[in-house]
């Protein structure tokens, strides 16, 4: 993989930045974490280099002056809200990053439950949570949130919350997915840290889109394909621009909500420290490119996995038209296509040459494409599978590391025995087969170990994959787009 993106930079003045907004406040600072936390793969696919758990490295610098607030609606506790990249529900998700930040020591101080309105998920929710030794706190759904400003900064809005009490300069507000309740925790707290006559600030942590980039580079046009389904839209930020005569990009929802978070501020404390949206993020992404040509490629990429992702969820009945054609008009602002992806047009070219047989490519660093075929024994991304690891082991093409007598008594075992349809191997089947095989063959050791290599390369199906070859190329470290086709 090419880098384009410093990673130790990154981690460096990021940390530093946060440092010099906590000091603007009197040492105490609320700060709004959006996105991932850890496993930030977008943020590694857009900007090669940034490694997924930047941000966490990034947050262990100052991890003795901070602590975690993790929120979760009281609404995706009754509707058992599941978080599609993992597949569990937010309120088992709360449970699991919890783990994950103790497990990496840091202080977890509390779960916040926000528009709480008695529900009884919630109550049994928290019971669960106590009993577990976790401290709970509800806050409660204000009529006319956000623009009831009156009623908001009042002893009937915030005032009426629990307060969480914290020891540490910066508390660090996160949650399982967006529309939580966050930035609300934040800015009840100041209320509340303000009713007990203590000073305290606010921050948000966005890592896209990056403010310090044109609104049409790449990168952030990415961000627009990646949130699509919620409708975002990148804008220039018209209160820095007015403020500073300066141009920043920010996105729709921080915009709108803006008048209100300022006259909130104002309300709360007096005057507001901020004199736009851009202005409340501490983001320092855009100071750490260290070649944009790498990340505006990385990025396109991006642009048109999200594409094909989306026309697979359309196949399936989860996405709608609206969806794809922005995908689709976010192409063309950067000058692209669904054929600017060398492995898609690779794939389709393969399979018009086998008369239509399944398909896949797959694009090595150094520019290399290998593409495989369906067979009676393989499916095509099992073929594929050992086609590359083979050239990069520098195996013959002709060589058979797994001959029919071996994979035909696995077929019969998956028809006859588990009641499959499908006789192909799968590609973790082909990788068990030729782990056994690896102890006598040489060639399949050299195979095995070439699977790293993998890593960062993109390829393309010309027909949708089973789940658990999707979940083998993304192990793997594979960026795969699908054809929205299951023959």
């Amino acid at each position: 993989m090419t880098i384009g993106f410093d990673n130790e930079q990154y981690i460096r003045i990021q940390s530093e930045h946060i440092r010099e907004r906590i000091a603007a406040f009197g040492n105490k600072l609320y700060l709004e974490f959006g996105g991932k936390l850890f496993d930030d793969y977008h943020a590694s696919r857009v900007l090669p280099g940034f490694k997924p758990d930047s941000k966490l490295a990034m947050l262990t610098q100052l991890r003795d002056r901070l602590e975690i607030i993790i929120v979760i609606s009281a609404l995706d506790i009754e509707k058992n809200k599941v978080r599609q990249d993992l597949g569990i529900t937010y309120d088992e998700d709360v449970l699991r990053l919890r783990e994950e930040f103790m497990a990496r020591d840091f202080l977890v101080s509390s779960v916040v439950i926000t528009h709480y309105s008695g529900q009884r998920s919630a109550d049994a929710y928290r019971m669960r949570l106590e009993r577990q030794g976790i401290r709970v706190y509800y806050h409660y759904t204000i009529d006319g949130y956000p623009h009831n400003v009156e009623l908001i900064a009042s002893d009937e809005g915030f005032g009426k919350n629990d307060f969480v009490p914290t020891s540490r300069e910066l508390v660090v507000v996160t949650a399982p997915g967006p529309g939580s309740g966050k930035m609300a925790v934040c800015l009840s707290q100041l209320y509340n840290e303000h009713a007990r006559g203590r000073n305290a600030g606010y921050a948000k942590f966005e890592t896209f889109p990056v403010w310090n980039l044109p609104l049409k580079h790449p990168v952030n046009v990415a961000y627009e394909a990646a949130t699509a389904d919620l409708n975002d839209v990148n804008m220039i930020d018209p209160f820095h621009l007015e403020a500073y005569q300066k141009t920043a990009v920010n996105y729709n929802r921080d915009i709108e909500i803006y008048p209100v978070l300022d006259a909130l501020f104002t309300s709360i404390h007096g005057s507001n420290p901020y004199k736009s949206p851009t202005d409340m993020g501490v983001n320092m992404v855009g100071f750490c490119i260290s070649d944009e040509e790498v990340c505006k490629e990385a990025s396109k990429q991006e642009i048109i996995r999200r594409y094909f992702a989306a026309l697979n969820r359309l196949a399936k009945g989860d996405c709608n038209d609206q969806e794809i054609k922005k995908l689709a008009m976010l192409q063309k602002q950067v000058g692209i296509n669904t054929a600017y992806r060398r492995t898609t047009v690779a794939a389709r070219e393969r399979k018009e040459q086998s008369l239509g047989n399944a398909s896949a490519a797959i694009e090595l660093p150094d520019g290399t494409i290998i593409t495989a075929e369906a067979s009676a024994l393989l499916g095509s991304s099992a073929a594929l599978l050992l086609n590359v690891i083979k050239h990069i082991a520098g195996i013959d093409h002709h060589e058979r590391l797994l001959p029919a007598n071996m994979i035909e008594p696995i077929q019969h075992t998956k028809i006859s025995f588990l009641h499959g349809r499908n006789p192909r191997l799968h590609t973790d089947e082909v990788l068990v087969a030729l782990s056994v095989r690896s102890l006598q063959d040489d060639n399949c050791r050299r195979a095995l170990e070439a699977l790293p290599m993998l890593n960062g390369c993109q390829m393309h199906s010309t027909v949708m994959l089973s789940e658990v070859d999707t979940k083998t190329f993304k192990k793997l470290g594979v960026d795969l787009t699908c054809d929205p086709s299951r023959s």
